[in-house]
């Protein structure tokens, strides 16, 4: 059996960067051919995204001719398996036309990290409930054998959406249990790079780690920038660091703070754990299965800029608090979220098991 990886655009400033090595590594065992497309692409992000717009299609083109003609050449063998890690690929349309067509039987696997069925990511707010572009989603989620999310609030917004697909799923418990599976991402690599950092002497920092987009609420930490002059505060992505920088400087911070209205994993409060930093989040989306209540403030808070407003005393008390930190009992819970967040949230055992399952 082959394991063909669909891979994502390398990102210097995202974890695409670290999967271009760590996947193939971390399933040789399924002898993986690697997908490439093309790398003449643009590297830089559209400003506030994850990616380039125009560039990833380029990217995800070229896979596709790539993939295409191994089908043609009849390289993909009955009983290979196709792994997309970025599911929001039309390719995987491509794939189940020539599966079906040329009788080729593959299984297909497909990584969801945003759609259309999110309001507060750029399908959402761009484009919304198009009708184009729900058909379309619905239809990627229909062609892959396995959907993989991160976490059941993932699940979950994407039910609210398509629950006609996840109710006719849910008619057979066989299907239901394997055309949805939640599985830790493949980032078993973090932990190792974050390491070195623990034991970097702190500083009160105060660290803003996310995309500057309004779901992140930026304009929040600015104003607790300018309430709180005593503190050094820091939106990462204005630096332009490379990774080794900011790393160093996680490990320098009291604080990595989210007041996010979009999340359905949350990779940078993890980092900030690994290296004792306290992650400060809301009591929402998906920190809260994720993250047990001390790290948590009530979602209100931060909700909306109104209630931000109304709530900012309380907001500013509590990180003054957190601020005189760490303490040993911190610390402490901050190795006991980093293990459980490591081994429930941050490795991808939970998939591979599914890959095994079929044999080799």
């Amino acid at each position: 059996m082959t394991l063909w990886l669909l891979d994502l655009e390398s990102v210097e400033s995202r974890y695409t960067s670290q999967w271009k090595t760590h996947l193939p590594e971390l399933l040789k065992e399924f002898n993986v051919k690697v997908v490439e497309g093309a790398d003449d692409i643009p590297l830089a992000t559209t400003p506030g995204a994850f990616l380039n717009f125009g560039g990833t299609n380029i990217y995800k083109s070229t896979q596709i001719e790539k993939i295409s003609r191994a089908f043609t050449n009849g390289e993909v063998k009955d009983g290979d398996h196709i792994l997309f890690t970025d599911a929001w690929h039309p390719g995987i349309i491509n794939i189940k036309y020539m599966s079906q067509l040329l009788g080729v039987k593959v299984i297909t696997h497909g990584l969801w990290h945003a759609g259309s069925y999110d309001p507060a990511d750029f399908l959402g707010r761009l484009i919304g409930d198009a009708p184009w572009v729900r058909h379309a989603e619905r239809s990627m989620f229909e062609c892959y054998d396995h959907n993989h999310f991160a976490t059941e609030f993932h699940i979950e917004l994407f039910g609210k959406t398509f629950k006609n697909a996840l109710d006719h799923v849910g008619h057979d418990a066989y299907t239901r249990k394997t055309k949805i599976i939640r599985t830790g991402w493949p980032m078993e690599y973090m932990k190792k790079t974050l390491e070195p950092f623990r034991g970097t002497p702190k500083r009160d920092l105060i660290l803003f780690p996310h995309r500057i987009a309004p779901e992140k609420q930026p304009n929040i930490f600015d104003d607790l920038q300018q309430s709180m002059p005593e503190y050094e505060f820091i939106m990462c992505q204005l630096e332009q660091l490379r990774k080794p920088e900011y790393h160093k400087m996680l490990a320098e911070a009291k604080i990595v703070f989210s007041a996010n209205l979009q999340e359905t994993l949350g990779i940078s409060a993890y980092e900030g754990a690994i290296v004792d930093t306290f992650p400060l989040v809301p009591d929402r989306l998906s920190y809260t299965e994720m993250y047990p209540d001390e790290f948590k403030y009530p979602s209100e808070w931060t909700d909306s800029w109104d209630n931000y407003l109304k709530h900012k005393d309380k907001l500013i008390e509590h990180i003054r608090f957190i601020m005189q930190g760490p303490t040993e009992q911190s610390l402490k819970q901050l190795q006991a979220l980093t293990k459980s967040l490591t081994d429930n949230f941050f490795s991808a055992n939970k998939m591979i098991e599914v890959i095994k399952s079929y044999g080799k």
